[in-house]
């Protein structure tokens, strides 16, 4: 289901995916299937994302994000792509940032370019992450520190 309001440039979106009101979406991004993109995000062309995801609302997905499976992304996160941003300037290619399977993002966090977001690992709201997050981790606080380490056998 794409909803009328949104502006889907992509032939790339797996088979039940919704995608709702005042989304854009450039030609190039691949989605899979089952997922729920929420109003109001913004998906690049260079953007993946996997199975079984979730995208809250306010999202903005930039060149060089790769979410993987079943993946959590809460309202208003904030992903950058740029290390060193200036107007007009564009680098040759953006660092890729990658949200690994099952991973989970609170609400208002800031992901920094080109890091890797652990499986299943857990990013509290607000946290802002400035390095990798290690599988199972839960991050917290600016900047982002590990608290622990989530049991295996309920993260799934």
């Amino acid at each position: 289901m794409i909803h009328p309001s949104a502006d889907v440039q992509s032939k790339t979106i797996g088979e039940g995916t919704r995608v709702w009101q005042f989304c854009v979406i450039l030609e190039g991004a691949r989605i899979g299937r089952n997922c729920n993109i929420n109003a109001h995000c913004f998906i690049e062309g260079d953007v993946s994302i996997g199975d079984n995801s979730t995208i809250k609302s306010g999202v903005y997905l930039w060149d060089g994000t790769v979410i993987e499976d079943s993946v959590f992304v809460g309202p208003n996160a904030t992903f950058t792509n740029d290390r060193y941003p200036r107007s007009k300037q564009y680098p040759d290619r953006f660092p890729v940032t990658t949200v690994k399977r099952g991973a989970s993002i609170g609400a208002g966090a800031v992901i920094l370019p080109g890091l890797t977001i652990g499986e299943h690992a857990l990013i509290g709201a607000g946290a802002v992450v400035t390095r990798d997050v290690p599988a199972r981790a839960l991050v917290v606080g600016n900047p982002g520190r590990i608290v622990r380490y989530l049991d295996t056998k309920n993260s799934d």
